[in-house]
């Protein structure tokens, strides 16, 4: 069972990056922040290059796919964190529980277990509760723009699509070789885009922000986790996905404790129903 640790450690670790990518966009754009963040972390893997070799050219396609869908995501979701409250994301967050079980279900031919179902059953509920919520002590919630929370589902539905192709491709590559590789086309995409928006930035600036460097690293070693855990035989994309959930606590405490944000007992208790049923799903 060391993937289920593994998992747990990349959920943990997935909920401080939530928290590390809005303190470093206080200082950079969020164009700045993607192109270094996703350098420095290319270049903390370079030293595997060596074992990185022997990969089908077939395989590099569909590694490349998933670092386009990755790309596509982040473009996304770091908007999505830099414009609404942290709390909030983190729990919209959770919706990729829903999309990464159905593709686990539908593409891989997972079996879900009758206390699988009831786990995401609790799941669904605790993310209705949370886009119900009537506020404490009677104020008004916290607003979203419209734009911003379909950008925060549309990059959990990609990351959802990632984290399955995920559990593919580590079937035919080692963990060493997918970091690598994916790292290298996510820069690439990076500095196409930038090339063709002609979207200048400060790189000077953006090397001297820390946030970005410890985001970096926190994002390797999660990614380092979580693709060991794919190769074990017995992990299932179904119950991963509700274990990487548990980082959504992380964000939600920080919303109040770093940015003093409303609604947190009423986040906090959606929370607590969705954790049950990732708790049921894998008990």
């Amino acid at each position: 069972m060391l993937w289920v640790w593994l998992v747990l450690l990349y959920g943990i670790i997935k909920g401080m990056r939530e928290i590390v990518k809005k303190k470093s966009m206080e200082k950079n754009t969020v164009l700045e922040v993607l192109f270094v963040y996703t350098l420095l972390s290319f270049l903390i893997v370079a030293p595997g290059a060596p074992k990185a070799g022997g990969v089908g050219y077939g395989t590099l396609l569909v590694i490349a796919f998933k670092s386009f869908v990755i790309f596509v995501a982040w473009l996304l979701s770091f908007r999505a964190i830099k414009k609404m409250p942290i709390s909030l994301y983190g729990l919209l967050d959770l919706s990729r529980v829903i999309f990464s079980i159905l593709l686990g279900v539908i593409f891989l031919g997972e079996v879900m277990s009758f206390w699988q179902i009831v786990g995401l059953a609790l799941v669904c509920t605790g993310l209705f509760l949370c886009r119900v919520q009537k506020g404490e002590g009677g104020e008004t919630p916290e607003k979203a723009d419209t734009k911003m929370v379909c950008f925060a589902l549309m990059s959990c539905f990609l990351n959802g699509v990632s984290g399955t192709m995920d559990k593919v491709l580590m079937k035919t590559v080692t963990s060493t070789q997918l970091q690598f590789w994916y790292m290298l086309f996510l820069v690439l995409f990076y500095v196409l885009y930038l090339l063709f928006s002609k979207t200048k930035i400060k790189l000077g600036s953006a090397l001297k922000n820390y946030w970005i460097w410890i985001l970096s690293i926190l994002f390797v070693i999660g990614d380092k986790a979580l693709f060991i855990a794919n190769q074990s035989g017995d992990s299932k994309v179904t119950i991963m996905t509700l274990l990487k959930q548990a980082g959504c606590i992380v964000t939600i405490l920080a919303g109040k404790f770093l940015y003093k944000e409303k609604n947190i007992t009423y986040k906090l208790f959606c929370a607590a129903v969705i954790i049950t049923g990732m708790v049921v799903a894998v008990l």
